[in-house]
């Protein structure tokens, strides 16, 4: 089975990665960093689409992938084994992809972290984890923040 762990960048899903390295068994582990197209961002906020019409959504994926690679390197020097990364345009909610993701890899576990980057809009809209939790058909690990 494969673990398959959510990370945006953030100290919270950094905390995730070391978390599962350091409390898991070692399978295979999956680290997924989703991103949100252009067009999907104008759909869900349309009001400040007008402000970034130029952007094709090209350096939104390649932030995404570098958010992705740096995950599964910090998941390899935490102790993760087999880590490979995937950054995952989505098409519906950050949440939904992250589930689709664990359902086409049949994960075993899905790891996550409390807080993501998306900051306010997360108040606002519902956290991706509480989506991910609730909407998951499997096992689903949520990390609190490290003590500072």
């Amino acid at each position: 089975m494969t673990i398959l762990v959510a990370y945006d960048g953030s100290a919270d899903s950094r905390a995730a990665i070391e978390f599962a390295a350091k409390h898991l068994a070692a399978e295979p582990t999956l680290i997924v960093t989703v991103w949100e197209p252009l067009l999907v961002q104008i759909k869900r906020y349309p009001l400040a689409g007008a402000g970034v019409v130029s952007d094709s959504g090209e350096e939104w994926r390649i932030q995404a992938e570098q958010y992705a690679k740096e995950g599964a390197e910090l998941a390899t020097a935490s102790g993760l084994a087999d880590v490979t990364y995937r950054a995952v345009a989505d098409n519906e909610s950050i949440w939904r992809t992250i589930v689709d993701v664990a359902d086409e890899v049949d994960a075993s576990l899905v790891v996550t972290g409390s807080r993501g980057l998306a900051g306010v809009r997360s108040v606002l809209l519902g956290s991706v984890s509480n989506h991910v939790l609730h909407h998951a058909h499997r096992p689903t690990l949520i990390v609190p923040p490290a003590k500072r």
